[in-house]
């Protein structure tokens, strides 16, 4: 009896240890996923922030607003960016956002989301699209929520237009099995005046949790009140570079194209 229980504990420990191994790399690979996610086209991230990315040859994701002062003036800059890799995603047209809820009072009546029509809603993520496939030439990337707001009274808009993108950046915070993601609606964690530590330290629970990891970024050295330092954001790229073996860092509709694949392979 004790000689076919011994034998029966190796095997659960032998299964699942396999099973951890092969957790441990569901990222292409890798530990875990991290995507990094620039809202509002501003011009500190052809400033700052693409350099600091093409040192250190990581990928990110740029959230294009079309209505930006800084696309409308560097669009050849973007599409150079858009050639080196970086995805322009789709941040909508003019970013809307429900000026009903609280601390709105920020929201112009014109870009009040609870008074946009759903059919409006989706014309200017459209016509988003179609600014930035003339910018990049490309006809697959991710959206993401202006202000995480996905709907107009009770109706999703999104829903919509889903199938037009490889999934779509919310504002929730969560790390997120590679099973567990939701592409209708990506967890991140929004970054305003953290330090470089503390990201780095999302990174190794991402790691040792092998989960999925989105950070939102506005300002990186200034132009947005939500904002951290060039100091922090470096320290954080670099960690990423440092760790390249063990974290697969991806555009958004890369890791979005991945999870699908692999979720409908195990189902």
């Amino acid at each position: 009896m004790k000689l076919n229980q011994a034998i029966l504990f190796v095997i659960t420990v032998l299964i699942f240890q396999q099973s951890y191994a092969q957790k441990a790399k569901e990222w292409n690979g890798k530990q875990c996923a991290v995507v990094l996610t620039y809202d509002d086209a501003l011009n500190v991230h052809l400033d700052n922030v693409i350099p600091c990315l093409d040192s250190a040859g990581i990928k990110g994701t740029f959230y294009i607003v079309g209505e930006s002062p800084a696309l409308n003036k560097r669009i050849a800059e973007w599409r150079l960016a858009a050639k080196h890799g970086h995805e322009l995603g789709n941040h909508t047209l003019t970013h809307p956002c429900d000026a009903c809820k609280p601390g709105r009072s920020w929201v112009t009546p014109e870009k009040d989301l609870s008074k946009y029509s759903v059919d409006r809603a989706i014309k200017e993520i459209r016509v988003n699209n179609t600014l930035l496939k003339a910018i990049d030439g490309k006809t697959e990337r991710t959206f993401a929520f202006p202000c995480g707001d996905t709907k107009i009274d009770t109706v999703n808009f999104y829903d919509a237009v889903k199938h037009e993108f490889a999934g779509a950046r919310g504002v929730k915070s969560d790390l997120k099995s590679l099973n567990q993601v939701d592409l209708n609606d990506i967890n991140c964690y929004g970054m305003n005046g953290q330090s470089g530590d503390y990201m780095i330290d999302l990174v190794n629970k991402a790691m040792k949790s092998h989960t999925l990891l989105v950070f939102l970024f506005h300002g990186v050295g200034g132009e947005h009140s939500i904002n951290v330092s060039r100091e922090a954001h470096s320290q954080l790229i670099h960690y990423l570079k440092q760790h390249k073996n063990e974290i697969w860092v991806a555009p958004m509709v890369e890791v979005a194209k991945y999870i699908k694949k692999n979720q409908s392979h195990k189902k």
